[in-house]
Formats: structure tokens, C-alpha cells, sequence
């Protein structure tokens, strides 16, 4: 009987990991990418409350400037049962194929408040015209 707690305490810390999963819907999706601001497809992130979509490391992501930051999401619909991205009106990313809304100031939650997030990148600014993206 002790072997058999003993055995089931090392599975459980083996079976651990140190990196987060987002609702489990995005799990194994990692990006390193360097954005030039003053690249001309950026220009719309020049003003507070812009935004533009680009392609990163294979994924298709939406930028915006906040007030005092910028932010990043995947528009791959968090369900993952849509082949096409997501919709952006200024406010809420929206799944075109069920309709479900996502909103971006509260990091992408569900207007519904049920499922999974929109995926949401770290952004850090590298100087007055350059944005690194990772997760």
C-alpha cells in the first residue's frame, strides 16, 4: 500500500508542467517576433486607439495601441472550429463563424463569460519604433 502512495506522488509531480495553458485552447502555440513601427502596414498603430493585422511566425495577429499600450491577440477563433479570423470593430474580436465575442480590454474573456479567451500575446516595447511579441 505505501509503494502504492508513493508511486501515485511521483506521477502527479511528474505530470506537472511550469508552463501555463489558457483554458487548454492554445496549448504548444509559441511566437518571437520583432515588429518595426515604422514599417508602412504599421502606420495605423502611430495614434492611440489603433489597430492593423499582420502575419507573425506563421499566425495571424491584430495589433493595437492603447492609450498606454500596445496589445496583441490571435484571430484564430479560441474554439478552433472556424477557418477564418476573427473580426475586429475597435472593441470586440468576434468568431465569424458562431458569432461568440471576445473583448479586448479585459484580456480577450468571452462576452458571454463561457469557454475560452482569445489568445492574448506579451508585448513589450524595444524602443521608440520596434515591439517584441512572445508567448
Amino acid at each position: 500500500m505505501k509503494n502504492l502512495a508513493v508511486l501515485a506522488i511521483l506521477l502527479v509531480l511528474l505530470s506537472c508542467s511550469d508552463r501555463p495553458i489558457i483554458n487548454n485552447c492554445f496549448e504548444g502555440i509559441t511566437i518571437n517576433a520583432t515588429v518595426n513601427l515604422s514599417n508602412p502596414e504599421f502606420v495605423d498603430l502611430q495614434v492611440p486607439n489603433g489597430y492593423t493585422e499582420t502575419n507573425l511566425s506563421g499566425r495571424r495577429i491584430l495589433l493595437i495601441r492603447g492609450n498606454s499600450r500596445y496589445r496583441a491577440f490571435d484571430l484564430q477563433c479560441p474554439e478552433r472550429d472556424c477557418n477564418t479570423p476573427m473580426q475586429f470593430d475597435g472593441l470586440i474580436l468576434e468568431c465569424s463563424c458562431s458569432g461568440k465575442q471576445y473583448n479586448y480590454l479585459q484580456g480577450g474573456v468571452p462576452q458571454d463569460g463561457e469557454g475560452c479567451s482569445a489568445l492574448e500575446y506579451t508585448v513589450s516595447q524595444t524602443g521608440s519604433d520596434r515591439l517584441q511579441i512572445t508567448r
